[in-house]
Parts: structure tokens; C-alpha cells; sequence
């Protein structure tokens, strides 16, 4: 292979000594903590299990890079911070990306890499979400006594013409509408929707499947269905009510719901008016929409400060006090949306610039399982230290983003971290307990 001459790059001097760059350092890595996410992949065995998801129907004689290599290289691609495929241009020759990869040599490129985004179908991905869900059962050793699942809704902006492209009136823009179902901050559903649907699209469906399975593996576990107003249907509650599954759920506020609620509300707004103190009550009663089949717990919350009113309501068939459900648990939801940023903002969820739709399934899938190592890097692992409510990113820039030289024969390879890093003693740990010595 041709190696061209590197250019010396020039800096200002130090004292009198003169400063110059050049790329020849050899074999370095920014990413040497890559080596506690492979094994942390090869613990939970979820790339092994998700590569025989997917049918290679590829002439095998003209292949150099596995199913599960690709799928290694684009979650760990992902993990590191590497959104685009057109990195893998350069990473593919990181000898780091390779060890972990599992290869000797260069990887799959940008174009190789692309195909096999492309070739992923529909039945891959139900199957795909299917071991989200095993992977969650796993990761309990004793039954829960509760599962609180937690529904929501989000923006994927989108720049081309991807097909199933609509314009969505209240984002005012195109994009997609993913839906995400999370239980604590643990991952079960990542679903790419178009945006021309109603926001609980697929929800009732989804909820359904999610009971079924938890009912076979645990048969008492109480079940909470959590959403916004935007998953406020009465015939999910109906469904709620016959098969046992507890719901707490966002209510769009109407005139009826304001007069019912009027008392309380002047009650608030004459407290406030007396100290101009914040006033904040709660308050509850029946109702019923004309379309529900029979009237259901209401409850209010009346809230006014200096910007104003700001009265909410939730629709319930949990017991117990209102001030206590709607501050424990309802909006207990909020953390959920800190998940999906993770996800778009962190891992890159909203990559989704493919022509081919069940190829954007397939990128939001990919980010899904590079938040699943991350969830279970901090449970199985950082329980105890600094990091354990850390965000994805910034388990990335203190645990993965670690300079190193890499040495490579044919008996070994060889890292030689930084010297200066500055959180070796968190890295011995964890590696001891990914891999006693």
C-alpha cells in the first residue's frame, strides 16, 4: 500500500523550542475504553443474539465481513460518537474498532456498511424489539412486584424525501414519530412511525403484546400503564380495566373538566391573591367523556404563581391520595424524556437519513442497542461510584475516550493507556468485573 508523505503542521514556539505535528504516531487510538464495552456486549451476548436475527443472503464467497462483525462495528461506532457511516471510512483501520470488532483486518467500509443497512426487513426488526424485551426479562434476578411502563411520543426530523415523509402540523416540520416504551430508565420498545398518525398509534398494540409477555414470565406482577395526553383513549383504558393493568395517564383539559374543577381553582387564585405566594392544590371527582363507556377517577391539579394559572389533569385507576400520585408517579414520567434525549441527542436515534424505511428502523435499532450497554455498563458496573446516574455521554468521555497505543502480533495485542488518565482506578475496577483475572 502507497504511504504518502504527511505534511508537518507548524505551530508557535514554546521558550525556544519549536513546535510541529505530523500524523506518523502509528497505531494510536482515541477510544482505548472501547475494550469495557466489548466486554460488557460479550456479557449480555446482545450482538450474538441479534446477528442471528438477521438472514445473510449474501454469496458467501464474496464476503469478508460477518452479520455480527457490522453489526459490532456500527454499535460500537455509535457508542464511541461516530453518527455518520461515512466514519467508518477511517475507522475501519482502527486497530481498537478491529480488536473489539473481533478482526485482523480493515472492516467493513461506508458502502458495505450502507448494503447492509439497506437489506434489513420488517420481520428482522419485530424480532429485533422481541430481544429488547428478553434482554429486560434477564436482566431481573428475583420477579418485580411492580412494572411501571412508561409510553411517549417524539419528533425525528428528517431533511429528504425518506419515504413515508409527512409534515406534522404541530412540530411544523418533516419528520418521522417514533414511539419509545421504557420501564425506569431500561429500554423495551423503539418503534419508527410516520408522522401522519394519531400519537398512540400502535400503543394499544404494543401494550398488549408487553402484558402478555411479562404475564407468562411473571403471573402477578402489577402492571402501570404511564403516558401523556396524547395517550389519553378510552378504549385502551377499557382494555386497561378487563385484563388488570393499572393506568395513570395525561388529560386534555376541555370546559367541562374547567368546570368541575372551578372551585378549586378560585379557591387558589384568592390564596395567591392574599400573600402572592405560589398556591398549588389538588382536588378529584368522576368523569366521563360522552365516548367512555363509564365515568373514571379524575385529578386536578390547580397551581397558580406570578406567570399565572397552570392547572393540569390525569385520568387514573390507581389508589391513593391526589397530591401523592400525581407528584410520585405521574410526573415521575419527566425522566423518560431525558431517555429519549439520550438517544436522539447522544446515540444518534435520529440519524435517519435513508431513503429505505425499515433502513431508519433498522439506525434507531442499532442506537437502541448501544443505549442497552450503556444501561447495563451502570447497573452491572458503576452501581456505587461516580457514574452511576451518568448519561450515556459522559460514561463515553470518561470511560471510552482514552488515548492509547496499540500494539498488535500474532500472540497479542497490546493497549498502553494513558498515562495521565485520569480515572484509572473506576477503569480497574470495572474491568476486574467484566473480567476477573
Amino acid at each position: 500500500m502507497t504511504k504518502c508523505t504527511t505534511k508537518t503542521i507548524n505551530f508557535s514556539p514554546y521558550k525556544s523550542k519549536k513546535i510541529t505535528a505530523n500524523f506518523t504516531g502509528g497505531d494510536i487510538t482515541s477510544d482505548g475504553g472501547l475494550l469495557l464495552l466489548r466486554e460488557t456486549d460479550k456479557k449480555l451476548c446482545l450482538t450474538k443474539q441479534l446477528s442471528k436475527l438477521i438472514p445473510d443472503v449474501r454469496n458467501q464467497s464474496y464476503c469478508d465481513h460477518s452479520i455480527l462483525q457490522m453489526l459490532r462495528q456500527r454499535i460500537y461506532g455509535l457508542a464511541l460518537g461516530y453518527e455518520d457511516i461515512n466514519d467508518h471510512d477511517n475507522l475501519r483501520s482502527d486497530i481498537a474498532m478491529q480488536t473489539a470488532v473481533g478482526s485482523d483486518k480493515e472492516l467493513a467500509s461506508k458502502s458495505t456498511l450502507s448494503r447492509f443497512e439497506n437489506s434489513i426487513d420488517r420481520k428482522s426488526i419485530i424480532a429485533m424489539n422481541k430481544l429488547l424485551v428478553e434482554t429486560f426479562i434477564n436482566s431481573f434476578t428475583n420477579p418485580p412486584k411492580e412494572l411501571i411502563l412508561d409510553f411517549d411520543a417524539t419528533d425525528d426530523k428528517i431533511h429528504g424525501h425518506q419515504e413515508f415523509r409527512h409534515y406534522h402540523g404541530y412540530y411544523r416540520e418533516y419528520c418521522y414519530l417514533p414511539l419509545y416504551v421504557f420501564c425506569g430508565d431500561k429500554l423495551l420498545t423503539s418503534f419508527l412511525r410516520p408522522s401522519n398518525i394519531d400519537a398512540a398509534k400502535y400503543s394499544w398494540a404494543i401494550l398488549s403484546l408487553l402484558v402478555k409477555r411479562f404475564r407468562e414470565q411473571w403471573p402477578n406482577v402489577k402492571i402501570i400503564f404511564r403516558g401523556d395526553c396524547g395517550f389519553c383513549r378510552h378504549k385502551m383504558f377499557d382494555w386497561c380495566d378487563k385484563n388488570n393493568v393499572y393506568y395513570i395517564v395525561g388529560l386534555p383539559g376541555n370546559k367541562r373538566l374547567q368546570e368541575l374543577a372551578k372551585e378549586i381553582k378560585e379557591k387558589v387564585i384568592g390564596d395567591y391573591d392574599k400573600d402572592e405566594i405560589k398556591q398549588r392544590q389538588f382536588d378529584q371527582f368522576y368523569y366521563a367523556a360522552k365516548s367512555w363507556s363509564k365515568k373514571r377517577r379524575a385529578i386536578v391539579k390547580a397551581e397558580h404563581t406570578f406567570l399565572g394559572e397552570n392547572t393540569r389533569f390525569i385520568v387514573t385507576n390507581l389508589e391513593g391520595a391526589p397530591q401523592q400520585l400525581y407528584d410520585d408517579l405521574y410526573c415521575a414520567r419527566g425522566n423518560m424524556e431525558n431517555y429519549i434525549k439520550q438517544q436522539q441527542l447522544e446515540l444518534f436515534a435520529d440519524r435517519t437519513s435513508c431513503h429505505k424505511w425499515w433502513a431508519n428502523q433498522f439506525r434507531v435499532m442499532l442506537s437502541s442497542c448501544a443505549y442497552v450497554l450503556f444501561t447495563t455498563m451502570k447497573e452491572l458496573l458503576l452501581q456505587g461510584t461516580e457514574l452511576a446516574k451518568a448519561q450515556c455521554h459522559t460514561i463515553r468521555i470518561k470511560l471510552l475516550k482514552i488515548g492509547s497505543i496499540v500494539i498488535r502480533n500474532t500472540r497479542r495485542v497490546k493497549f498502553l493507556l494513558s498515562s495521565s488518565y485520569p480515572y484509572q482506578n473506576l477503569f480497574y475496577q470495572i474491568a476486574h468485573k467484566l473480567y476477573p483475572d
